[in-house]
């Protein structure tokens, strides 16, 4: 199938595949834990999707929750990614992998993506809200480095006197070497009841990349998922939605963060997603940098 023309094809796509989860983490963007459901989408609903991204030209996929191994079916769409010339990042909150598991994320083309609180047990099982996760997470996270799988930790501000900083040398320490810093955002159960802006994106949002929520949305992001409307499961699929009025009106509705260079602000083309390093300012040339807004977009990255 030819690349479509007519609207430009995310080189990254998000999956969200279910909000259940083992953990109930305060700042969760989509509200997820143990009583959570896995949404309306089906394994061949997800498998249709996947094979729709391989068709328009989409290079990686991350399968993201929630936690995407609570899914029923989430290493056979790994395996079906991978099948149609994917890459797959999953992003688990390693609190619990079974041996089935290891084995498909040590598969070639496969990586890891985990969130990572602080080198305090108690301060990393207050964000996640379950005693003895910061045991389980970090012995997963020292498990996959031994099996040679690639990884990468989110570090989320959640609460002032974190020790974020001791996390992230701790991670380098044990053999991680990206490593993301971010704070978390006014969205879901970090919004304090409030509506979510565009305050809390990164700017990035719908530019490269997209995500597909549990029920079939397209969302510019898992962060961005209020400001989702059409469905994947509507009569153009994926590419119907990517070709409609609609997802254009929403993307170009995202403004996008600009950062100072020599004075002046340009475009942040750096596709970081992490705006707590990556200073905002005023459109136009000369007026200094204001401070970007608390909250976090980390696609990634930490999720739960």
């Amino acid at each position: 199938m030819d690349r479509p023309t007519a609207f430009a094809v995310p080189a990254s796509v998000e999956l969200e595949l279910t909000g259940k989860c083992r953990l109930s983490c305060g700042h969760c963007y989509n509200e997820s834990g143990p009583a959570a459901s896995h949404g309306t989408m089906t394994p061949d609903d997800w498998r249709t999707v996947i094979s729709e991204c391989a068709e328009l030209g989409v290079t990686t996929v991350q399968l993201i929750g929630g936690e995407p191994t609570a899914f029923p079916g989430w290493a056979d769409l790994v395996d079906h990614a991978l099948s149609v010339g994917l890459d797959v990042e999953v992003f688990s909150n390693l609190y619990h992998v079974t041996d089935k598991g290891w084995a498909v994320l040590s598969r070639p083309g496969v990586r890891l993506g985990t969130s990572y609180y602080s080198v305090n047990a108690g301060e990393h099982d207050r964000v996640t809200n379950v005693a003895g996760s910061h045991a389980k997470t970090r012995a997963n996270i020292v498990e996959a480095l031994k099996r040679g799988i690639p990884i990468r930790a989110g570090i989320v501000r959640c609460h002032d006197g974190q020790l974020e900083e001791l996390a992230r040398q701790e991670l380098l320490a044990l053999g991680v070497h990206h490593i993301t810093l971010d704070d978390a955002r006014g969205v879901g159960r970090a919004g304090d009841g409030q509506a979510p802006t565009t305050d809390a994106l990164c700017g990035n949002c719908a530019r490269g990349r997209l995500a597909v929520l549990p029920d079939g949305t397209v969302a510019p992001c898992v962060i961005g998922r209020w400001l989702g409307s059409e469905n994947v499961k509507g009569p153009g699929g994926l590419r119907g939605v990517l070709g409609g009025q609609a997802w254009a009106k929403t993307a170009a509705g995202i403004p996008p963060k600009r950062t100072p260079v020599m004075g002046a602000c340009t475009p942040n083309d750096s596709n970081d997603c992490d705006p707590s390093n990556t200073p905002a300012c005023a459109p136009a040339y000369g007026i200094a940098p204001v401070p970007v807004p608390l909250g976090g977009c980390l696609p990634n990255d930490s999720r739960s």
